[in-house]
């Protein structure tokens, strides 16, 4: 039984172009994933995933300007941040009510909803902590050119997610099966694209090392292993292989490479 289960995923691997051992890691971090966000120390359900997600994501702009008034700073890069970091939490709650990701569905213990916060939302609090107080040490404000990168590529990154979670939405809805048009037709992972964008634009605009230390953990124990994860799901459809010989992981491929 293990060795035809071991063969049975190491022919998903090879189907799905992935390195085998990538392919191991990815599916045991899925495991340890959903361990530590659904169901650790076991108990009691009392929530969705999704209402701790969005506490944290709707709360963004109170826990900002909270920032502010505490640390009595009121200068321009705050305000930016406060804009940006903000208006993505409405974002993110708009789309959650129009289009809903049923993924977060999943009712989550008590455990589950700590862990979560501890190693993954509550982190991305600690970008406006560092920008906006003193507690790691006085910052000075960013530069316009900064600022207007920022504003960039928050603005883009926000435009292709929103786009890329609707279209896979509503086409779902409508048939099953691999999606490879619209922002899919040259991306495969769109929507992580415009989240990387999101809050790199944050890491931007704070220019301190520890928001990107937290964006690379994040990135690669929770996107990457999604990424290799849906990867090997796609992989079962029949047009697999030419869609993914002509589409980029998160970036089109300019020049037909691998």
């Amino acid at each position: 039984m293990i060795a035809n289960s071991s063969l049975q995923a190491a022919a998903e691997a090879e189907r799905a172009g992935i390195p085998r051992r990538l392919a191991t890691w990815a599916r045991t971090m899925a495991r340890l994933n959903r361990y530590l966000s659904e169901d650790v120390l076991g108990g009691p359900r009392p929530f969705k995933l999704s209402t701790v997600i969005n506490v944290q994501k709707g709360g963004t702009a109170l826990f900002v300007a909270a920032l502010m008034m505490a640390s009595g700073n009121d200068g321009l890069g705050a305000w930016v941040y406060l804009g940006l970091h903000g208006s993505y939490g409405i974002c993110w709650l708009l789309k959650h009510a129009a289009f809903a990701d049923r993924r977060w569905d999943k009712r989550i213990t008590w455990g589950g909803a700590f862990v979560s916060w501890l190693l993954v939302l509550g982190l991305y609090w600690l970008a406006p902590v560092i920008l906006i107080t003193d507690l790691l040490g006085p910052q000075q404000e960013p530069p316009a050119w900064r600022i207007g990168a920022a504003i960039a590529v928050h603005t883009i990154g926000v435009v292709i997610m929103m786009v890329a979670d609707a279209q896979k939405h509503f086409t779902l809805r409508l048939r099953k099966g691999l999606i490879d048009d619209g922002l899919h037709r040259h991306v495969r992972h769109p929507n992580y694209l415009g989240e990387m964008m999101v809050y790199g634009a944050y890491a931007l605009l704070v220019a301190h090392w520890l928001p990107w230390v937290i964006l690379v953990w994040v990135w690669t124990q929770v996107f990457l292993v999604n990424i290799v994860m849906k990867e090997l799901s796609l992989s079962r459809h029949p047009a697999w292989p030419a869609y993914r010989a002509r589409t980029g992981l998160l970036w089109p491929r300019l020049f037909g490479g691998g």
